[in-house]
């Protein structure tokens, strides 16, 4: 088993690395929109208590997508071998229309499977997370 952090992916906010590679499997973390360096999330307005007020849920998907990206590249995968995918939606009402038509044009080569879950809240002020098993 090893351990694979990335270079251009954003850190961690936790203990635990970009992902974990046994055999020819490639394990994910959850992968959220920040960017590499920053804390803020593109798009996200805060309250003084730290609420979210409102977030542009498509530019956090890009994001999440290329997030991803940068780490299978740094394993030594590609977006082709990912087999399995599990999202987070904070509100599957309002986001799942636009995940899941930006799901289809990041996925038309390749046909993963599929979950999608909607939960109360993620760590961060963030309305979405990837989870994600690749081949290598």
């Amino acid at each position: 088993m090893s351990i694979i952090n990335s270079s251009k992916a954003p850190e961690p906010v936790g203990l635990y690395p970009h992902a974990r590679q046994v055999g020819n499997l490639l394990f994910l973390s959850g992968v959220g929109p920040r960017q590499r360096g920053e804390k803020s999330i593109k798009g996200v307005e805060l309250d003084p208590e730290g609420n979210i007020l409102k977030y542009d849920f498509e530019s956090q998907c890009h994001q999440v997508f290329q997030n991803v990206k940068y780490i299978l590249e740094d394993a030594g995968s590609s977006w082709d071998k990912i087999v399995d995918v599990t999202v987070f939606l904070t509100n599957m009402k309002a986001d799942f229309p636009t995940y899941n038509r930006l799901y289809a044009e990041y996925f038309k080569e390749n046909l993963p499977c599929r979950t999608t879950i909607e939960i109360n809240c993620l760590p961060t002020p963030i309305a979405i997370e990837l989870k994600v098993i690749a081949t290598i």
